[in-house]
């Protein structure tokens, strides 16, 4: 068995993954060799769920063309899920939430930045939460799924209601939304469970950064995660991540790294096992900061 598939598997529709994938992100570019290194060292773990958007990139690199070149030999073997929804110009600048017709466009180009006739999974990435309907993007994309070139549809950066609307549309297999230890307002809402009811895969970003997001990896301040850690003989973010994985068996993760030893540490975090005590002490509001 590989280390990715220590956390088990989940289904996107027909298309069966590892729980432990890998995100990728429009962070500072590093050298294409080493980035397509990292990917091939993550398919050799057994990593097969790769998360990606063709506005992921940066003056030097796209984030598609590196797992382009990165594929050639495991095409087969890894399902790329990718979003639409937001656009930037060529110079980077963020241009909002495109049209409903627009969103051809952006499937189009997803298409050719990774060299495929069919898109595995298509994420909707809805600009605010607060939307009062997606109905009309996803609605777009459903006729694209009828088209042939999409398989799958899913959702990001969404709340119940959105959901509930969409499998009226069409079949959603994954949700995409924040959600880690320090940010939960996804069960707040009852999204996660909402998801596990309906069989769809939630997959959470920032699970490992939590309300630092996009911003480097930190000192950990969680004083109880600290104490897990050195309990389990593991890092922080490995029980952050285990913490994630045991929410659900229908939630993925996709933390992201540009360093291939915290790269196998991620993936390692999938055969960390939690008690239900220390579950529900690390669920718990932290008293104390180290």
């Amino acid at each position: 068995m590989s280390a990715a598939a220590a956390a088990g598997t989940w289904k996107l529709g027909d298309l069966e993954v590892n729980r432990i994938g890998y995100g990728n992100s429009d962070g500072p570019p590093i050298d294409r060799d080493v980035a397509v290194g990292l990917l091939h060292s993550a398919f050799e773990q057994g990593v097969n769920h790769i998360d990606t958007a063709a506005f992921y990139f940066s003056p030097l690199r796209s984030a598609n063309e590196l797992i382009n070149r990165a594929l050639s030999s495991w095409s087969d073997e890894v399902v790329v899920v990718t979003k639409v929804g937001p656009a930037r110009d060529p110079s980077g600048e963020w241009l909002g939430t495109v049209r409903p017709d627009e969103l051809r466009g952006q499937v189009e180009e997803n298409l050719r930045q990774l060299g495929r006739d069919c898109l595995d999974v298509v994420n909707l990435r809805a600009g605010d939460p607060r939307t009062a309907s997606v109905a009309e993007h996803f609605g777009a994309l459903a006729e694209l799924r009828e088209a042939g070139l999409v398989r799958h549809l899913g959702l990001s950066a969404v709340l119940p209601e959105h959901v509930t609307e969409a499998q009226k549309i069409a079949p959603v297999v994954c949700v995409q939304n924040s959600y880690g230890l320090d940010w939960r307002r996804a069960d707040d809402s009852g999204l996660v469970d909402l998801c596990r009811e309906q069989g769809i895969a939630f997959v959470p970003f920032f699970a490992v950064s939590g309300m630092r997001r996009e911003a480097a990896a930190g000192r950990e301040h969680n004083a109880r995660v600290h104490s897990m850690a050195r309990a389990h003989n593991a890092t922080p973010a490995q029980v952050r991540l285990a913490w994630t994985l045991h929410r659900g068996p229908h939630l993925l993760a996709i933390p992201g790294t540009t360093n291939l030893a915290h790269l196998a540490e991620n993936i390692a975090a999938g055969s960390l096992r939690l008690t239900d005590d220390e579950l529900a002490l690390l669920g718990e509001p932290d008293e104390g900061a180290v």
